[in-house]
């Protein structure tokens, strides 16, 4: 068979650059670390590597996600710490007030404490976090959450939170709306509240009550009037006579500091009501912790208010407070649960994440020793085939011509 010296020259050539590719591609993937430059070089390492690089993207989403989370949470809890002590500090004003040897002047003094303590308990509700939103504001993160007007705070955030996914498989709020914290609290004792009337003649007042059979409770206006300062009876919104006491009677005796029973529930009455007397026991709604403060205000800065009037709405603001202070502890408490959540989350992440480096490391890598040997053998190989090229190209017919 006759080679031509153009099809010896391409050949030759050929063997060459392939060559010189090996050893780029090899010195490459030296350089890179990578052995994996394109799809070609290992389609089904590479198809791994690529479905790895998604879910390690992912994962480091989520971690992220919980970092940011987290922050906000911080800041929330406290926020709700704060809080907390302000309406402690606001209880303890209100049992100072709660006492019949204060004039109206110190009762007065009292009230312009808690006005500040009214600013300051609005002014963490509109804290904002470090990217300037509204902590409590919920969804509506660029509205200022609580507006005071009239007298009266009003919530003007949204009532969902936002949802932050921090694992393939869960997601949590990364904060609490102001409604949740702040507002849409139980009044009295949560299940009702009481009062005396403004026109009680009396030395009567009645205390925030308790619930001692929750199934025998009926939610209604309940009113306890006195026939005279030893009997009482009691009517739903109805006028329909409810029995009292035990046995349960009607009209029923009473004396100072009697509790009073009826339909699962029981007050206590102090002091000596007057005949025609009032007193309402009504199914609770809702307040919020700024409302709770003002009405106390406005009861401490009322000047004519009876001692027994004083005594009922104190008593109440203080049961009141109580409850502000239970609602904040229960967010709070679901607030560390959170945080709790995104750093078990969190570290369970970060493990997944080293074994998803380590798979794919594995798969695209470079063996270096391996590499290194390759890259001699091909050097060793181009070599020897520019210098057999150069050799057998020097061959021609006319050197044997003599």
């Amino acid at each position: 068979m006759r080679i031509s010296t153009l099809s010896f020259q391409n050949n030759a050539v050929t063997q060459m650059q392939d060559l010189q590719a090996a050893i780029s591609k090899t010195q490459i993937q030296l350089g890179t670390s990578s052995r994996l430059q394109s799809a070609a070089d290992d389609p089904a390492a590479m198809v791994q590597v690529n479905r790895l690089n998604v879910e390690l993207a992912a994962s480091t989403q989520y971690v992220t996600n919980g970092n940011s989370a987290s922050a906000n949470l911080k800041l929330e809890e406290q926020g709700l710490s704060d809080a907390t002590a302000t309406l402690q500090s606001a209880r303890d004003l209100a049992v100072q007030a709660n006492s019949p040897t204060l004039n109206a002047t110190q009762r007065q003094d009292i009230a312009t404490q808690l006005t500040q303590q009214l600013q300051d308990l609005v002014s963490i509700g509109n804290q904002r976090d470090s990217t300037g939103n509204y902590l409590f504001a919920g969804t509506a993160s660029g509205t200022l959450p609580f507006v005071q007007s009239s007298g009266s705070i009003a919530y003007a955030g949204a009532s969902s939170v936002n949802q932050i996914q921090i694992a393939a498989n869960q997601r949590i709020s990364a904060g609490d709306s102001g409604a949740t914290a702040f507002m849409n609290i139980p009044a009295g004792n949560g299940t009702f509240t009481t009062a005396n009337a403004a026109t009680n003649t009396g030395t009567g007042s009645i205390g925030a009550g308790t619930v001692t059979n929750p199934a025998g409770w009926v939610p209604d206006t309940y009113t306890i009037s006195f026939i005279s300062p030893t009997q009482y009876q009691i009517t739903n919104s109805a006028g329909t006579v409810v029995p009292s006491g035990s046995p349960p009677v009607t009209p029923a005796t009473f004396t100072p500091g009697d509790t009073i029973s009826f339909n699962g529930v029981q007050v206590e009455i102090n002091g000596t009501p007057a005949a025609t007397d009032t007193f309402t026991v009504a199914k609770a709604g809702t307040s919020s912790a700024f409302n709770t403060i003002q009405s106390l205000i406005t009861t401490l800065s009322s000047p004519n208010l009876s001692p027994a009037q004083l005594a009922t709405q104190i008593g109440n603001a203080l049961q009141q407070i109580d409850g502000a202070i239970t609602n904040m502890s229960n967010v709070s408490a679901s607030v560390g649960a959170r945080l709790n959540s995104i750093t078990s989350t969190q570290s369970s992440s970060q493990t997944t994440q080293v074994s998803l480096k380590t798979a794919i490391s594995d798969l695209a890598d470079t063996d270096y020793a391996a590499a290194v040997t390759d890259l001699n053998t091909q050097e060793l190989a181009l070599k020897a085939a520019q210098q057999s090229y150069a050799s057998i190209a020097q061959l021609s017919l006319f050197n044997y011509l003599k």
